[in-house]
């Protein structure tokens, strides 16, 4: 099938690159022309592992192309997919549709024979039918459907995401876009994956409560890991118990500093927004969205208590910048709260991140930026571990105490044992677990 993608940012370039992959044409369009330079000449706008290699294989067969010329994917597309940004508004909260409505009405003006329009954007509930209303105003003879097709990508593991999905969320009101969008999944149905086939509206709101539940989790477990503290319990070890339970499940149960990221943060404000708007509020979200703004800010406690009651004047080593690892994102990331607020308070940053240092420089300032961990922590006073990286998981604890001044380890991913801390002469402060010695009765 003849697929054209708008917008090449992590959602449209990951889809359109998998598309291709598929066997589909695809057809990638952006306005931003020196990001579709650098796409034609093999440059990534973003990290995530395998992309390159599937951009170069497909481009290379021919399967996938970039443009700015909308007209060229458009007018011959059989699916025209929507995958522009929907950052949060300014000033209210709810999600801004702009580029959204711009893109239907520059589609409206060039399809010409049956088309399909699909928003893979993450949008609000109507949204669709509002892509629909401008296109049917715009150009008034047009022959058309509008879907859609959330999507469910971890970055970070995007690929094998979008290759072996839990579901496909499918939300069409004609049975003619039901089968192309079916025609175009076919290659997922030897690996018999679920398809949902429902109304637009339902697909639009199966997305943003998906994420909103899963936030959920991670606001649970993260109090649950301060209750921990509170009466010496492992959180770890609650998690696990929980999680055993086939209703629960043990998926973002990891206690840690916050969720960040493109999609968290701002799915559950925006989801909050349409309730109240329907007078429907929810309030389990509600307070999970505050919940997480105050704990990036309680790390900061944490932080400075480890410190001995003050940061000012030290030096502290930042290991990780971005939300997650395998990501260079730094959208909401906790270190973005907790940088700065350290920086307040007096203490100079050293920092480290394998992929997101890039990103970072553009939004924390007056920090040292350093070439790897362990130059990162030479001649700081303690260590700060914000995102659980692979290489940070077996960093030799013995030769960090001998390193920092002040043999102190804040480990807000709860990467290691404190036992094993404790026994290479850390002073070591980690999340829901108590110390060596410390534990429960």
């Amino acid at each position: 099938m003849r697929v054209a993608m708008i917008g090449t940012g992590y959602v449209g370039l990951v889809s359109g690159a998998c598309f291709a992959d598929f066997g589909h044409e695809v057809t990638c369009i952006d306005k931003d022309a020196a990001k579709i330079e650098a796409l034609k000449a093999g440059r990534m706008p973003i990290y995530e592992p395998g992309l390159e290699d599937l951009v170069e294989t497909n481009v290379s067969q021919g399967r996938l192309s970039f443009t700015t010329d909308a007209a060229s994917g458009i007018r011959d597309a059989d699916i025209v997919f929507i995958a522009v940004g929907t950052p949060t508004r300014r000033g209210d909260g709810h999600a801004d549709l702009t580029y959204v409505y711009a893109a239907a009405e520059e589609i409206a003006g060039l399809i010409r024979d049956y088309t399909i329009i699909v928003t893979k954007s993450t949008v609000p509930v109507g949204t669709g039918d509002e892509v629909e209303a401008i296109i049917k105003k715009t150009n008034p003879d047009a022959d058309f459907d509008v879907a859609s097709n959330p999507e469910f990508l971890r970055e970070g593991a995007a690929i094998g995401d979008f290759k072996r999905p839990d579901r496909i969320i499918v939300g069409a009101h004609t049975e003619r876009a039901v089968a192309a969008l079916r025609e175009l999944y076919r290659p997922l149905y030897l690996n018999e994956t679920p398809m949902v086939v429902t109304d637009r509206r339902t697909a639009e709101l199966i997305k943003y409560a998906a994420n909103a539940f899963l936030a959920v989790k991670i606001g649970f477990i993260n109090e649950i890991s301060d209750l921990c503290d509170a009466v010496g319990a492992n959180v770890q070890q609650v998690a696990h118990g929980i999680g055993l339970d086939k209703r629960i499940g043990s998926k973002f149960l990891h206690a840690g500093p916050g969720y960040g990221g493109s999609c968290f943060p701002k799915d559950t404000l925006a989801l909050s927004k349409t309730a109240h708007q329907a007078n429907s509020p929810v309030t389990i979200v509600d307070t999970v969205v505050e919940a997480n703004r105050r704990r990036k800010e309680t790390m900061v406690d944490r932080i400075v208590n480890a410190a001995g009651g003050s940061v000012a004047g030290k030096q502290i080593a930042v290991l990780g910048l971005t939300f997650k690892p395998n990501t260079d994102d730094m959208r909401e990331a906790p270190s973005l709260i907790i940088v700065p607020a350290l920086q307040q308070m007096g203490a100079s940053i050293r920092a480290f991140d394998p992929e997101g240092m890039e990103e970072a420089q553009k939004l924390l300032t007056a920090v040292t930026y350093c070439d790897n961990a362990w130059a990162c922590m030479e001649g700081a006073v303690m260590a700060v571990i914000l995102t659980e990286w692979d290489q940070f998981r077996a960093l030799d604890l013995e030769r960090m105490a001998a390193t920092l001044k002040d043999r102190v380890l804040v480990d807000l991913r709860n990467i290691y044992s404190p036992q094993e801390a404790d026994d290479s002469g850390l002073s070591y402060h980690s999340i829901g677990r108590p110390s060596p010695g410390k534990a429960a009765d």
